[in-house]
């Protein structure tokens, strides 16, 4: 449930979690939609994530979309916001987009049209660093996964903040991010573990023994693999750390509170 009435709570909901490729029904791709008070922006906005958007929110009201990597499932559905801007209901808008450098052209390229995604957003590079968008402090880092990839935190008039892991592939790039008493966002491809070598991504023990030694607040896990197990990854998380553990869903909608 929803906390509105506290001034210092982040709203987030769980527009898409899901992988590059799954079986679950509604596991569209990676999308969460940050608020505080008239601030709205959302982390990622990956495949078939833009329907449970637009149901939540008019698209066309974002104050900026931040973009972790340059993988389709985590930004394809620019695609879908640039159509709606251009010629949905009261088009016309722009929308900031904060991503990896070669994000427009990548867009670009789906449709062979140089300028395709600058008729109706206006992307910039994002670099590591601290700025506000808002009401809303957002604090960047670099991890480790492929190419230029990204971390975020979150946070409003000096409460607790919102950890989100985007795609990475060692849990100590989270370290300098992850605040005591954060909710921490973490993908957990891989389950219970272990990860491949050759994958660059985090498994229920590596979040867990991350969570513990940040001092997270709670443990929202997230980007589940089709052949993973849900149940079976909360619990390696909490063999390493004792706060709450939970597997969000879209749909789902919380309050990041102290």
């Amino acid at each position: 449930m929803i906390v509105r009435q506290d001034p210092v709570a982040l709203r987030l909901d769980i527009v898409g979690a899901g992988p590059a490729f799954t079986d679950r029904p509604g596991a569209t791709g990676a999308a969460y939609l940050v608020r505080h008070d008239a601030t709205a922006i959302l982390l990622d906005l990956g495949q078939g994530s833009f329907p449970r958007l637009a149901g939540l929110i008019d698209p066309g009201r974002l104050d900026a979309v931040l973009v972790s990597h340059l993988h389709p499932d985590h930004f394809v559905d620019l695609v879908a916001l640039r159509h709606f801007l251009r010629w949905g209901p009261r088009s016309t808008r722009r929308v900031r987009v904060i991503g990896p450098a070669g994000l427009a052209e990548r867009i670009d390229a789906l449709h062979g049209e140089p300028g395709f995604s600058a008729v109706t957003l206006d992307i910039e590079t994002l670099v590591p660093g601290a700025f506000a968008i808002g009401s809303i402090a957002v604090e960047v880092r670099p991890v480790t996964h492929d190419g230029p990839s990204f971390a975020f935190r979150v946070s409003a008039a000096g409460g607790p903040g919102l950890v989100y892991s985007g795609d990475c592939g060692r849990a100590a790039d989270l370290d300098l991010l992850v605040r005591p008493g954060d909710a921490l966002l973490a993908e957990v491809s891989f389950g219970p573990g272990p990860v491949p070598p050759d994958a660059a991504h985090l498994d229920g023990p590596s979040v867990g023994a991350l969570a513990r030694r940040s001092g997270a607040g709670r443990v929202l896990l997230t980007h589940l693999l089709m052949d993973q197990d849900e149940t079976e990854t909360v619990e390696s998380v909490r063999r390493a750390y004792d706060g709450p553990v939970t597997m969000v869903h879209p749909g789902d909608q919380l309050s990041i509170v102290g």
